[in-house]
């Protein structure tokens, strides 16, 4: 009965020592657990701060570019009320031209003016106008510093008149020009007008030039066999020149050859 005492006592110590180990180690994972939980939230709670500036960066809209400025026509209207009624021109604002060498601009500007430079005759008004001009005119310094004076255009030239031809003169002699001829060949005799005993005479058209020299022959009658060496021979002639009143000029004539056989 002793002995059982003694176990029942060493069996209640034992409960005892592992009931606190139990409660000790529950209690030391339920402090980790909580540490443990708190860290994870911080960290949680860095990475959506992360994640909110990656957000930022990817969602940024660059700003739109600034607008490149439109060139600016220098048109001059023709038509106006006002210049119609004044008849000189009007500027909203009288600017002298770049162009002036008397006055260079104070301000070198990188985007063209509006207004077009000013006449010496441009008044201020509410638009930007020149008097209407000729239709065909040019504006020509008259100095350096001076006024515009509008000058017409001067009118084409009459077209050049082409030179007339001088009529050629062409002299028709009347009478048969053998006797005139300096040079006066005769043609030869046909061999087959030979064997046939062929006669007869052949008259021929000649053209002299300024010179006296025949350019044309042309036989007008006599026997076809005859006429070629008539033609060739009336070729070879040669004439003094015919002047009239110190001009020359060129004859037509004709010219015989008559074709006898000898007996």
């Amino acid at each position: 009965m002793f002995n059982n005492l003694i176990e029942s006592s060493s069996h209640t110590k034992e409960l005892k020592r592992r009931g606190s180990f139990l409660l000790f180690t529950t209690f030391t994972y339920l402090v980790l657990f909580v540490i443990t939980g708190v860290a994870s939230i911080y960290a949680y709670d860095a990475h959506l701060e992360e994640q909110t500036e990656s957000i930022e960066l990817l969602t940024f809209v660059p700003p739109p570019a600034p607008e490149e400025p439109q060139p600016v026509r220098n048109t001059i209207p023709r038509s106006s009320t006002e210049t119609n009624n004044l008849g000189r021109s009007i500027r909203t604002d009288l600017v002298d031209s770049t162009s002036n060498p008397n006055n260079p601009p104070k301000e070198v500007g990188t985007v063209a003016s509006s207004v077009p430079p000013a006449r010496p005759d441009s008044v201020l008004g509410t638009t930007n106008a020149d008097p209407p001009g000729p239709a065909l005119s040019r504006e020509v310094p008259s100095g350096g510093t001076g006024p515009v004076v509008s000058i017409p255009d001067d009118p084409p030239p009459p077209p050049a008149k082409a030179p007339t031809p001088a009529p050629v003169k062409i002299i028709r002699a009347s009478e048969i020009l053998n006797s005139k001829a300096l040079v006066l060949p005769k043609p030869s005799y046909p061999p087959l007008a030979k064997q046939i005993r062929l006669t007869g005479t052949v008259t021929v058209q000649v053209l002299i030039d300024e010179a006296g020299k025949v350019v044309s022959a042309k036989a007008v009658s006599g026997h076809p066999m005859l006429i070629p060496d008539s033609q060739r021979a009336a070729m070879q002639a040669r004439f003094s020149p015919t002047t009239i009143n110190g001009q020359p000029v060129k004859v037509s004539g004709i010219i015989n050859y008559n074709f006898q056989m000898q007996p």
